[in-house]
């Protein structure tokens, strides 16, 4: 049962990383970190990035459908948010496989990027 779960799991992280494997959905989805928890409204982040409208919502669509944002409407609006909890998820399986099972990072190293990363 363990390893059924696993093979599951295994599928829903390679499609979220799918998810964001284009250039454009890598930068809505930093885009949209870099302004949680409010997020934004799909003509600021049409505004940012300068991404045709349609294209846009075919992204948006792919990160929703994968977990990977949020969408609520605010009247005629609809404001997006990255999904936190799901990119946690996701780099906690990463993690497990790369810190704790073969070392192959050390969780040290982990932390001084996240650490570097906010200082930058």
């Amino acid at each position: 049962m363990a390893t059924k779960k696993t093979a599951e799991q295994v599928t829903k992280y390679a499609d979220m990383f799918s998810a964001m494997g284009t250039e454009a959905r890598l930068r809505i989805m930093q885009l949209l970190l870099s302004a949680q928890p409010a997020g934004l409204v799909v003509g600021e982040i049409q505004e940012e990035l300068d991404i045709p409208n349609s294209t846009l919502s075919h992204h948006l669509d792919k990160l929703r459908n994968e977990d990977l944002v949020n969408v609520r409407r605010e009247s005629t609006f609809l404001r997006y948010t990255a999904n936190t909890e799901s990119l946690q998820e996701l780099l906690q399986f990463l993690y497990a496989e790369c810190c704790t099972r073969n070392k192959a990072l050390k969780p040290q190293d982990v932390v001084q990027i996240c650490q570097w990363e906010r200082e930058r």
